[in-house]
């Protein structure tokens, strides 16, 4: 496997890897935070297709969970306020809610680490494409720049 074939398939590998930590980050910690009831929001986190280009300079990532479970993250639901002040309703029941974060803090974290790892990935490539400008190889021909994608096309 060539220097460039590599790097790409580590980059692919890395961020299907990060796909499938996030799913086992949720699903930990919702069994954690005890939020199962029926079992539905454990089952129902996913993850989508990757899509990205060739070379893993565009990606797009996608999951899929229940909306119960962003409820649960907030500490809120169906005619409870976020906030949740412990009022009384109409009916004399007090909501005592409280967040269960199994989503929204190590989500964003990692996606921070995701884009760490991209922009040192993606660099290193860049500033590899430069390294030997001066050196009498077949970097002096088009063809080389339209392997790597860098052609201009009119």
């Amino acid at each position: 496997m060539t220097d460039d074939k590599k790097v790409i398939e580590d980059r692919r590998k890395w961020v299907e890897g990060w796909n499938d930590t996030m799913i086992e980050i949720w699903q930990g910690r919702i069994n954690k935070l005890k939020v199962i009831d029926t079992g539905a929001l454990w089952r129902s986190p996913i993850q989508l297709p990757v899509l990205a280009d060739g070379r893993f300079y565009d990606i797009s990532l996608s999951q899929e969970f229940l909306e119960y479970g962003l409820w649960q993250d907030l500490g809120t639901g169906r005619n409870v306020a976020i906030g949740n002040t412990h009022k009384k309703d109409q009916d004399g029941w007090e909501n005592k809610r409280k967040p269960r974060r199994w989503f929204s803090t190590k989500y964003y974290s990692s996606t921070m680490r995701l884009r760490d790892y991209m922009a040192e990935s993606v660099g290193e490539e860049f500033v590899g494409l430069f390294a030997h400008l001066d050196a009498a190889d077949r970097r002096r021909h088009t063809s080389y720049y339209r392997d790597k994608g860098l052609a201009y096309v009119i």
